[in-house]
Formats: structure tokens, sequence, C-alpha cells
């Protein structure tokens, strides 16, 4: 079994937040952390698999990919309602679920692309800018000056 670099700094800074817990607040707090984040590296596990089976592997049917989502879905929120029915602190619970957050986010930081050295740098006041779309990472098309001039009516 391979540990993606992502479950392991999660599963770092989920073992650092449960022993700063456990100094600095309750032990069902360190406890409600340390279970949340049991569920949270289950269900990112889960969903690592399900990602990779879907665009890396030979996909049979949506039928059984579903099915796999759902069930992993259903036995989070059973995992979430049980830990709450049997006292859980839900602060500490939130808390573990979302550390994967951070995990993710850092490990796209150390995965990015290296910065070319060589590549220009477009003045600010440069009309370039205007044609630029920040929501696509692209140069918008060129509005077609024909269908401009021509009378809608």
């Amino acid at each position: 079994m391979t540990v993606d670099p992502i479950e392991r700094l999660n599963l770092t800074l989920a073992a650092s937040a449960v022993a700063a817990s456990l100094v600095w607040a309750s032990p069902l707090f360190a406890l409600s952390l340390a279970v949340g984040a049991a569920l949270e590296a289950f269900n990112f596990r889960g969903l690592l698999r399900s990602a990779q089976f879907l665009f890396w592997g030979e996909i049979q049917g949506s039928g059984s990919w579903l099915g796999i989502y759902a069930l992993r879905f259903s036995l989070l929120v059973i995992g979430i309602g049980s830990a709450l029915y049997f006292g859980a602190d839900p602060v500490g619970l939130v808390i573990g679920l979302s550390l994967i957050m951070p995990a993710a986010v850092v490990e796209a930081w150390r995965a990015r692309p290296p910065l070319d050295p060589t590549a220009t740098a477009l003045d600010p006041d440069d009309p370039a800018w205007e044609r630029w779309n920040p929501w696509l990472a692209r140069e918008q098309d060129a509005p077609d000056e024909d269908a401009e001039d021509e009378d809608p009516a």
C-alpha cells in the first residue's frame, strides 16, 4: 500500500493537533479531534482511490462508482453521527474533519511547476491585460468587429 504525500502530511498535522490539544485542551477535545481526523483520513483515502479509478482506471460503468461513493458517504455520516451521539466535542470533531484542507493546500504548493526565470513579464499598463481572462487562465477571443456593426433588428 502506498501512502500519498497529502495523506502523509495529513497524518503529521493530525498527530500534531491531537498532541497540542492534549496539552492545551481537554482529553475529550483531543479524542474528538482524533476521531474526526480518522474519519476524514478514511474518507480522503476513498476519494483518492475513486478519483484514480475514474481518471486512470478502466471504467466499467458509472453505477459501481456511484455505489461506492454512496457507501463511503453513508459510512462517513454514520461515523460523524455516532461520534456526536457518544458525546464527542463538536468543535474538535470539525477541526479533525477539516485537517485535510491545509494538507492539500501545502502539497499543491509543493507540487507547483517551477518558475521560469527567463519568462518575460508584461508591463502593468500593457493593453494585453485587457484580453486576459483570469477565470479561464488564457486570453479571451477577440471580439468579432463585423457582428458589432450589424443592426440586430
